[in-house]
């Protein structure tokens, strides 16, 4: 393959994936102002600030769990702390969704605790106020509990990035480590953590489960309604357009603060952040702060998974089962190795022929993981769905003969979806191990008389092959896990995992929603155990460098 034929390829990814947001732009702003006066007069102000109310809650929530946690593991020794290094991370293992179904069993009225409280103390279920976690904060808790690790991951990179002089400076003035901390460290850090918290906004507002389950009203519910309930696409294009407005503003201040992360130096390879040895109330303090996140996100809803799946006798080897099995290991395998490839393609291009052209196709690929799965859905839905039409108007015209939806529908389409919104992934993933491979290999390669084609197949690819199985893990796993594009474009009686998880949720079928549920996590959990291995090797290192997590974070 030569490099014109690499630059088409690249070129065609990077439409497709722009073609989505062109699509939900055109559809919503070709509507009649009849539509959006109807939506402005009933539900967008109340999906408006819904949506803004969920935001906050979550960004303020992320931002203390996550600065926090990676304060005190990074600087800071009190017992398990090298455990809570590790273990802060495993909650990205959860969908959001998923920790909704085991605490809505575990805290609702009829669930362990509630029942548990009743017996103890006789009260009837007037007697008393219980937190309800069908609400707009259970939602909130949820999201934080399943996304603190983005800023988690990303605060701590940057305390151990941080030149400790300025750290010291303030000490030997007379700052207190909680003063040398707010004035020094914090301010320092500021970049990251609001790249963390704005990773962690983008997975708020394209949120469907958690919020569809708990009977919230955003503009990701609001999509779904408008598509399914009412039948109204230029409605559902609209909303889109709202929705992935606040999306791409999010985006560009997360790449601004990742721009504005990168201005502080590491100060001397010898220098390492003084930990300080906490005793007492103190460490138990520290201990509890790392506790209560990884137990509420991670070890609590796990138990309860395990209880409810083994109450609803549900086998895992049914026919049933291993059909819905077979459907999500299907469509993540194909998405994983054509996403893969098309992140191969494009990263290749830009290695080989850095210009204008080959960075804006990496950008237009890689805004994917900005976008909403709703809206991508939308987005790729109402142009094929006229193509479908006019398709089958020629064939009925010229040969009687209906091709009925030959896209519209399609397992293809879908994997289109899945990969315009998780190409950015694989682009991390690529952009990671390329940068390890020096310019001069290239030279040499060429004076060799290798081409392009060559070059990527006998050299390039056998060394990027640590970082392209990451970044197939990766993939792979953020499709079992998305549920919006799923339900909205999955073909007729074809269910994965996830779909089946939800559908019996909204059945309040919990217990059956167990068994999906966990299958998810589990599979969940391989690339969060590659994470937190990266992270460990990080943190027993001597020098204070920033892991390569980029390559880990889910393009949102």
């Amino acid at each position: 393959m030569g490099e014109r034929a690499l630059k088409i390829l690249a070129w065609i990814v990077s439409l497709l994936c722009l073609a989505p947001i062109v699509a939900v732009a055109f559809a919503a702003v070709s509507g009649t102002f009849d539509t959006w006066n109807s939506l402005m007069g009933t539900v967008m102000p109340g999906y408006a600030w819904t949506t803004l109310q969920l935001v906050v809650l979550v960004g303020i929530g992320t931002a203390i769990v996550g600065t926090a946690t990676a304060w005190l593991v990074t600087t800071c020794h009190f017992p398990f702390r090298r455990t809570f290094e590790i273990v802060l991370a495993l909650p990205l293992a959860f969908p959001a969704y998923v920790l909704a179904y085991a605490y809505t069993d575990l805290l609702d009225h009829p669930g362990a605790v509630q029942t548990a409280l009743r017996d103890v103390t006789g009260w009837g279920p007037r007697d008393y106020w219980f937190p309800e976690i069908r609400s707009l904060g259970g939602a909130a808790a949820m999201l934080v509990f399943v996304l603190y690790p983005y800023v988690y991951l990303l605060a701590r990179a940057a305390f151990l990035k941080q030149s400790p002089t300025a750290y010291f400076a303030a000490r030997t003035l007379g700052h207190t480590p909680w003063s040398a901390f707010w004035r020094v460290s914090l301010p320092m850090a500021r970049p990251a953590i609001a790249g963390g918290v704005l990773l962690a906004l983008m997975e708020t507002i394209a949120d469907f489960g958690t919020v569809a389950h708990f009977g919230v009203q955003t503009f990701a519910t609001g999509i779904y309604h408008a598509w399914f309930s009412m039948g109204d696409r230029m409605a559902a294009s609209q909303l889109a357009l709202c929705l992935l407005v606040v999306a791409l503003t999010f985006a560009l201040l997360e790449r601004a603060q990742r721009g504005a992360a990168k201005r502080f130096p590491a100060g001397s390879r010898q220098e390492t952040m003084e930990r300080h040895p906490l005793a007492g109330w103190r460490a138990a303090s520290a201990f509890a702060a790392c506790a209560v996140p990884v137990a509420i996100g991670f070890a609590i809803p796990l138990v309860v998974l395990f209880d409810m799946a083994i109450d609803a006798g549900r086998s895992p080897f049914s026919p049933r089962y291993l059909g819905y099995v077979e459907n999500t290991l299907t469509l993540a395998s194909i998405t994983a190795l054509i996403t893969v490839a098309a992140a191969v393609v494009i990263g290749f291009c830009a290695r080989i022929a850095p210009s204008l052209a080959a960075r804006f196709s990496a950008t237009a690929a890689g805004i994917g993981y900005a976008v909403p799965g709703g809206v991508i859905a939308v987005g790729l839905l109402v142009p094929f769905a006229a193509l479908d039409n006019m398709i089958d108007a020629w064939a009925r015209t010229n040969f009687e003969v209906s091709t009925g939806l030959l896209f519209t529908g399609s397992i293809g389409l879908l994997v289109v979806a899945y990969m315009v919104r998780f190409i950015a992934a694989a682009l991390g993933a690529f952009d990671t191990g390329i940068s390890a491979i020096k310019p001069n290999i290239d030279a040499a390669a060429r004076t060799l008389g290798r081409g392009s084609g060559r070059m990527l197949f006998e050299i390039h690819l056998p060394l990027l092959r640590p970082s392209l199985l990451t970044a197939l893990l990766i993939v792979f796993v953020d499709v079992m896990k998305e549920l919006p594009a799923t339900l909205i474009m999955r073909p007729f009686n074809f269910d994965t995992l996830a779909v089946q998880a939800y559908r019996l949720a909204s059945d309040e079928r919990l217990q059956q929603a167990a068994l999906p549920s966990l299958m998810i996590v589990g599979f969940g959990l391989l690339p969060v155990i590659l994470l937190c291995y990266t992270i460990g090797k990080t943190g027993r290192t001597k020098t204070a460098v920033r892991p390569k997590i980029d390559a880990f974070v889910p393009a949102g």
